[in-house]
């Protein structure tokens, strides 16, 4: 039997058709309480096709479903009822539409919007401002892989380049009767001058035949260039390492998810967050591959966004430092972080190990350590040093008052100084031994356990779940965004997920300690 398909039909209520819990009705109902007042401020004129909280709605349901690209977004606003409902009826806006306002519109509004939905959160009793787990991923970098510059080549070969100018350029000014204090751009300029008065034309091609000068200009030309190219390289590094030709904020670090399986770098981005209840409550990235200095900017950027300081700050022994322990100390916060050495110290190697600093005697009264063969090592001066961030740290040095005949020399210092000659931070070694005590207490051990439950679980979710390995657009300032809006959907799926399970206002698993 045939069936009849163009019967004149009423328009579809979409609303009916979609599931009662679906999770675009928990989007909707957070989304209308928020202040769109910035994202309205990034139109200069009051009429459009269709209204920026629409476009946001859906950008943020797509998130929610693993859909990242702007034309899949395009075709599942013509395929799906929900993101039908979401239109009103409307058609489906181009794919360009939702990429302009995603790159555009967005960036400088996406933070507010994420914080404004922490504060929600905050107000509906699911967020405490008290426990914050915070761990970092490397992301891939929308970069091509090929394209890495770095410091060690720019600097070697800038420093090539001046000793090849500095040996050529005394004679191109004798030859040119120019003064011996002349530089490449005084030559440069002489020589077209030269030109001009010659009545010399350049030439260039197969073919072609270049005058004395004008090779000489080339040359020189080149190294004007070659200088300026540098200068711009090491502009644009600064600290770092590395960065890529095609997104100049990504550095080349080391992942995890390998294509050539041999411990290649590849372009990156160090994506850091925080997590309370489940939720993600901080974002940040950035271009340096290890956690330590990110510490303290991500707290301070968490602290003025939110207006609130967290009472504990849980973390992996990557953020273990002096600085971020000082740093803690100072804000009265508790630093549930686990030393570096803390997993070597628990083994019988360490513990045995009666040469380590770690392992000798010292008497706190006197100011001195004992080595195995009761011999003191003396307090000989302090130095101190200070970190990228300006942080000033002070290290204490001994000397053994003699090694000579001790039988415990070969095992006990291989250094080239006569006697041994030890470095030791009191303040590090107070914060570690107080963060030792803090972490294996009761609260310490289901601190712990929630972190690798909690912050290793929202990683888990973002890039084995939702499949977000790699970032779709370029620049810090972009891809910062489109992972404010990640975590914006991470929250709103979170949200409708504890209220089906029940477990609202639970902000830890308690479990037994192992």
């Amino acid at each position: 039997m045939k069936v009849l398909r163009n019967q004149l039909v009423l328009p579809i209520n979409y609303e009916v058709l979609i599931d009662e819990n679906d999770p675009v009705w928990k989007l909707v109902e957070i989304c209308d309480t928020l202040d769109y007042t910035r994202l309205y401020d990034e139109y200069l004129r009051h009429w459009r096709a269709i209204d920026p909280v629409v476009l946001f709605e859906i950008l943020v349901f797509a998130y929610m479903n693993g859909i990242y690209s702007s034309r899949a977004i395009e075709q599942a606003c013509k395929t799906d009822i929900r993101f039908m409902w979401l239109l009103q009826g409307q058609s489906a806006p181009d794919h360009s539409t939702f990429a302009r306002f995603q790159n555009e519109k967005l960036v400088g509004v996406i933070e507010d919007l994420f914080y404004q939905l922490i504060i929600k959160l905050h107000k509906l009793g699911e967020i405490e401002f008290k426990n914050i787990f915070i761990d970092g991923t490397k992301i891939e970098a929308n970069a091509n892989r090929y394209t890495f510059v770095w410091a060690k080549s720019v600097e070697k070969n800038l420093q090539k380049l001046n000793v090849k100018i500095n040996k050529e350029l005394p004679g191109l000014c004798q030859k040119y009767g120019l003064s011996e204090s002349a530089s490449l751009t005084d030559v440069v300029e002489f020589l077209l001058k030269a030109r001009d008065f010659l009545g010399i034309e350049f030439v260039y091609g197969r073919g072609k035949r270049k005058t004395e000068i004008q090779r000489d200009y080339d040359r020189i030309y080149e190294y004007l260039e070659r200088i300026e190219r540098y200068h711009e390289s090491q502009a644009i590094l600064g600290t770092r390492k590395s960065y890529s030709k095609t997104d100049l904020d990504a550095t080349f670090m080391r992942m995890k998810e390998d294509h050539m399986r041999n411990g290649q770098l590849k372009p990156a981005y160090n994506v850091q967050i925080g997590v309370e209840s489940e939720y993600i409550v901080g974002v940040g990235l950035f271009s340096n591959p290890t956690d330590t200095t990110t510490l303290i900017p991500f707290l301070e950027r968490l602290r003025k966004n939110t207006g609130r300081k967290y009472f504990n700050i849980i973390a992996d022994a990557g953020y273990a430092s002096e600085e971020n322990y000082t740093y803690l100390e100072e804000n009265e916060q508790n630093a549930f972080i686990k030393p570096a050495d803390y997993e070597i110290k628990k083994t019988r190697k360490y513990k045995s190990n009666i040469y380590r600093v770690e392992n000798l005697i010292y008497d706190n009264d006197g100011d001195f350590f004992t080595c195995p063969n009761s011999k003191r090592l003396n307090h000989a001066y302090d130095s101190k040093s200070k970190t990228t961030n300006g942080y000033e740290a002070t290290k204490s040095y001994y000397i053994c008052e003699t090694c000579e005949g001790c039988p415990h020399r070969e095992k006990c210092y291989k250094g080239k100084y006569e006697n041994r000659k030890i470095s030791f931070s009191k303040t590090m070694a107070r914060q570690k031994a107080e963060a030792t005590e803090r972490i294996t207490a009761d609260e310490g051990n289901i601190l712990r356990q929630n972190r690798s439950i909690q912050v290793e679980g929202a990683f888990g979710v973002l890039k084995q779940d939702r499949d977000f390995r790699r970032f779709f657009v370029r620049s810090k300032v972009k891809t910062e965004a489109q992972f404010f809006m990640l975590a914006f959907a991470f929250n709103i799926k979170k949200l409708w997920n504890r209220t089906n399970d029940g477990r609202l206002g639970v902000s830890l698993f308690n479990q037994p300690a192992a």
